[in-house]
């Protein structure tokens, strides 16, 4: 009988490192993915994920401009957004956006200029608020 009860300790205890290890993984790789930006590298692709990512957020060819539509959509949204949460920083809004903050510059420096968004620091602690 006792060796019935070390052999179901040791498969709770198996069981439970698994588990373990298993979260421990996962927060490893939130907390990494939200350093990158919250780019993701699947597995196997490491070495061409960052070219991949590249052309596939932007969607046009190199050193084509955007659509003054998609311009103007996106600056509507981002005035939106930032009146709806303010005090966001770019990065922030950009993630929650599922926009890369390279895309948001422009219709950012847009609403700056036209006073319908107020900014609070410096470079990259920028916040962002609406007027």
């Amino acid at each position: 009988m006792p060796n019935s009860v070390d052999s179901d300790i040791e498969s709770l205890v198996a069981t439970f490192v698994a588990d373990l290890t298993a979260l421990v993984r996962a927060s490893a790789l939130t907390v990494v993915s939200d350093a990158l930006g919250g780019q993701t590298v699947p597995q196997g692709r490491r070495k061409s994920a960052t070219r991949g990512a590249a052309s596939a957020s932007s969607r046009r060819a190199k050193g084509a401009k955007r659509d003054p539509e998609d311009i103007a959509k996106l600056t509507e949204s981002l005035a939106s957004f930032v009146k709806k949460s303010p005090g966001q920083r770019i990065e922030q809004i950009g993630k929650a956006l599922g926009t890369p903050t390279k895309e948001l510059t422009l219709p950012m420096k847009k609403l700056i200029a036209a006073k319908r968004i107020s900014t609070k620091g410096q470079k990259r602690a920028t916040t962002y608020f609406a007027r």
